[in-house]
């Protein structure tokens, strides 16, 4: 498995975004994730449409939702659509078990919801986000009521949690559902599903960024321009 690369650019992350966005179908419904990578794949999916691709798609993010209405994308919900063709999305790290973390931009918790209602997921990234064992800080979508609750509970499974306070704006990062972030550092994490349902059995996590068992394609973008495609059994 490639190491980290922290000197890695944008031009892996194009190559990735736009591979994936040639899975796209004509006819097809899609889900579009959030971050620097999937932005790739959501400008050359306008691309197409305005050449005649004809799709529609389920956003994860008020960022997204703004590319996509720029790209000229047509936007659904997954109250109209709830069964969706693809989803391409990125991860802030993959591990060698093909296990995600995500939520460097606070929308993981839309993130879950539309990979997991999605036929194929498809994760976009460069090569700076492969490593063997994961050992990025755990973002989780909190229940503001509960903060000090889920900032406890992280302890005492190891962790060392951190509320994550927004630039240019006094206070704590709000997502797009209104609840805060705690981004919790666990080291290496040698077992990422045990971690992932310790996680989701704390009573007021709304979400967290460990997806497990859940990527069908990832795109790998190197700064060379070339691309990676490992197909997931």
């Amino acid at each position: 498995m490639k190491e980290r690369n922290p000197a890695s650019g944008n031009t892996g992350k194009k190559a990735a975004g736009e591979a994936a966005a040639c899975l796209v179908e004509d006819g097809s419904v899609i889900g579009l994730g959030t971050g620097s990578t999937t932005a790739y794949a959501i400008r050359e999916i306008g691309r197409k449409v305005a050449e005649g691709l004809d799709v529609l798609a389920v956003v994860t993010s008020y960022q997204s939702e703004m590319l996509a209405i720029e790209a000229g994308i047509t936007l659904t919900t997954l109250a109209e659509h709830p069964d969706l063709d693809i989803t391409i999305d990125g991860a802030d790290q993959i591990d060698a078990e093909m296990n995600l973390i995500k939520g460097g931009g606070a929308a993981h918790t839309r993130e879950k919801v539309v990979a997991y209602s999605s036929n194929e997921f498809v994760v976009v990234v460069d090569d700076s986000k492969m490593t063997d064992k994961l050992d990025h800080f755990v973002p989780i979508e909190v229940l503001p009521y509960a903060k000090e609750l889920v900032m406890r509970y992280v302890q005492e499974l190891g962790g060392e949690p951190q509320l994550r306070f927004a630039t240019r704006k006094d206070g704590p990062v709000i997502t797009d559902n209104g609840n805060f972030i705690i981004d919790a550092s666990f080291g290496v994490i040698d077992n990422a599903e045990a971690l992932s349902i310790a996680l989701s059995m704390c009573p007021g996590v709304i979400g967290h960024g460990i997806f497990t068992d859940v990527a069908d394609i990832v795109f790998i973008g190197y700064e060379d321009g070339s691309v990676k495609r490992l197909d997931i059994p």
